[in-house]
């Protein structure tokens, strides 16, 4: 009688399994798992920047942008690249940008520039802050 009691047991646990995973195999559940607290893989990025040559310039696009300022009014007043376009790099590919840069990059979550998630990162260009808008 013990056995069976067993098998009903593990019979009731696989339907709670197949329940809670509707449509999904085992594997997805795991990868979501995972997906909690990393991005899936990206070929490529759509991202903005804002490149200041001095450290306390770039401290005071941060403190814009913690205020609350949109990501692209920032970058057109403080950036001193030649993009002009509100900091945007466009869509590039893994190995087009600084090595440190598209480290932090892939590393961000897409964002608005409403609402921006970015990163911070010194490279031989000077000190920059990042923000993903896309990732494919």
């Amino acid at each position: 009688m013990a056995p069976s009691k067993k098998n009903a047991t593990k019979g009731s646990e696989k339907t709670a399994d197949k329940t809670n995973t509707k449509g999904k195999s085992s594997g997805n559940k795991s990868d979501k798992k995972d997906d909690a607290g990393k991005l899936k893989p990206a070929s490529a990025i759509n991202s903005r920047h804002i490149l200041c040559e001095k450290h306390s310039k770039k401290e005071e696009a941060l403190t814009k942008l913690r205020e609350g300022a949109k990501f692209d009014d920032v970058a057109r007043e403080f950036s001193e690249d030649k993009a002009r376009q509100g900091g945007s790099l466009g869509w590039k590919t893994r190995g087009a940008l600084d090595a440190a840069f598209e480290k932090a990059a892939y590393e961000l979550e897409p964002s608005t520039t409403g609402s921006p998630k970015y990163a911070e990162v010194k490279t031989g260009h000077g000190y920059h802050i990042i923000m993903v808008e896309g990732r494919r």
